[in-house]
């Protein structure tokens, strides 16, 4: 598969070798420019691109960047990208860690149906329940005890399905969650958050997930800052 991967930190670089190291032909970009991956292009036969150039004649792109920097892609990014091509968005929101405040997302929409409105383009949420370290390492052969399995939320079911066989080549089980609008279920601080399940333990986790965002994983309030109200 031509996957395109736009951002090189954690998850990206770790799906970048993953991927790169099972055969698939991918192209990474990040904000600073190709030539600053040309230790990760070299380490693995990926081709560093622009972030223009990593949506263009692909299978399938990987939107993983900071939740508040979303904004900041082209908002004609994905214009003329034939419908099929899958689009991924791995991100979660770390208001007080990283992101500031996003009204949208503090009034309750799922995180990955924000990132849909931004990007003017459906997308899939999936690979941002797990630590890279873990998504690096912990893969397993199918039938496995210890497989670790991850959800995937998404409005197409052909979407969803590429999204699953990766996963499955990657050495996880893969669940189908729902809807992007049940993606919520799979945000920071729910059950099925970097807990690394199994496939039963994901539905289960899933399932008793409540819409109330912990604290740890909301913008302040007040007139304080993102670490601590006034």
């Amino acid at each position: 598969m031509r996957i395109g991967i736009i951002g090189a930190g954690h998850i990206g670089g770790t799906l970048t070798r993953r991927l790169t190291a099972l055969g698939h032909e991918v192209r990474v970009a990040n904000s600073r420019g190709p030539e600053t991956l040309a230790d990760l292009a070299a380490e693995t036969g990926a081709k560093a691109v622009t972030v223009r150039d990593a949506v263009r004649d692909v299978d399938l792109v990987v939107v993983t960047i900071p939740e508040g920097r979303v904004p900041e892609l082209p908002k004609d990014l994905f214009a003329g990208i034939p419908d099929e091509v899958v689009v991924v968005d791995t991100g979660n929101y770390y208001p007080r860690q990283r992101d500031g405040r996003i009204e949208e997302i503090e009034a309750g929409m799922p995180e990955s149906r924000w990132v849909e409105h931004q990007l003017g383009r459906r997308v899939v949420k999936a690979f941002n329940t797990i630590y890279a370290q873990s998504l690096m390492n912990n893969g397993r052969p199918a039938g496995s005890p210890d497989r670790i399995a991850l959800p995937v939320a998404g409005d197409r079911e052909s979407d969803k399905a590429v999204i699953l066989k990766l996963i499955d080549e990657l050495g996880f089980d893969g669940v189908d969650a729902g809807g992007l609008d049940e993606s919520w279920r799979q945000q920071p601080g729910t059950p099925v958050y970097v807990a690394d399940l199994n496939a039963e333990g994901v539905r289960r986790a899933l399932a008793e997930a409540s819409p109330e965002r912990p604290p740890e994983f909301r913008a302040a309030n007040g007139p304080g800052t993102f670490t601590a109200s006034a």
